[in-house]
């Protein structure tokens, strides 16, 4: 057995008592941060109005969690063991969610976001162990419930100094695309995503902690942001209204390069779509659901 392995089953049975751990984060839906989340989206931001139903998708991009900055970690997290599990791997990304959608936040209604620990599962592969913590988060306004959402986060082991992070071998994406957008991951967009979700994981903004501490070579796309964009370049497709959807992340996409979502005919209540690299290769890909 590993040291790291060994880690992992030594920590196994405290981190079990942390499932169904449960926190609540309230959000007054503020007109101020939904005009902010338009203009970052491209969308005019004087089109919305106090009252109004946002797109379902955008139900992510509130919520944030006012860690104390003295809470903070050095990787830009919460520190493990507030509420997060004390997960004794160092470095996390995130994989995928699963979403169900049953309404809309309206801005300036409050509501709220109850976060719950759902399981915390030890695994090995190619890259080597790691620890896959999945939260669901229940998202409810006005007395009913509008999003719920299963979101799994990787926790790996910590890398040598000047050690490359390995990535996964490259994926070509579907054949037969029906439609495609490519979008430019400029550093002042993904800046813009993580100071609305206040995200302060240094991964995406700080270069040298990234390369020396994780072993990338250049600061990472925010995943949260590459679902969005497929959900908004999606949507526009679907014959009825959006219902849930379940995306997993591939590869790393690059603060300043460019990812082209792509996608295929809607049918049977289901739309697929995916992200591409500039290598061409699969970083990402969807589900949606519609309803008729």
């Amino acid at each position: 057995m590993t040291d790291t392995a060994a880690l992992i089953e030594a920590a196994m049975p405290e981190l079990e008592t942390w499932i169904g751990r449960k926190e609540v984060v309230a959000d007054d839906i503020s007109l101020t941060t939904v005009q902010r989340i338009a203009a970052m989206l491209d969308i005019p931001p004087d089109g919305f109005a106090a009252g109004e139903a946002l797109p379902s998708h955008w139900y992510s991009m509130f919520f944030a969690s006012n860690a104390l900055q003295r809470d903070i970690g050095p990787d830009g997290h919460p520190v493990k063991g507030l509420f997060l599990p004390p997960i004794p791997l160092p470095r996390r990304m995130a994989a995928g969610r699963r979403v169900t959608l049953s309404g809309a936040l309206r801005i300036g209604q409050a509501a709220t976001r109850t976060a719950e620990v759902l399981a915390i599962e030890p695994k090995s592969a190619r890259t080597g162990h790691m620890i896959v913590l999945t939260m669901r988060h229940t998202v409810a306004t006005a007395g009913e419930t509008v999003a719920v959402e299963e979101f799994d986060a990787v926790y790996r082991e910590g890398l040598p100094p000047g050690t490359r992070n390995p990535t996964p071998p490259p994926v070509a994406p579907p054949a037969g695309a029906q439609w495609a957008t490519t979008y430019q991951l400029s550093a002042p967009l993904v800046f813009r995503y993580t100071a609305i979700t206040w995200n302060a994981h240094r991964i995406h903004y700080d270069a040298d902690y990234t390369r020396g501490e994780e072993g990338y070579p250049a600061t990472v796309q925010n995943g949260g942001l590459t679902m969005q964009l497929m959900l908004q370049t999606a949507t526009p497709h679907l014959p009825g209204e959006i219902a849930g959807f379940e995306a997993r992340l591939m590869r790393p996409l690059w603060v300043g390069d460019s990812v082209r979502i792509e996608g295929g005919t809607p049918a049977a209540g289901r739309l697929d779509c995916w992200a591409v690299d500039r290598d061409g290769a699969l970083a990402a890909k969807m589900e949606l659901r519609y309803a008729p």
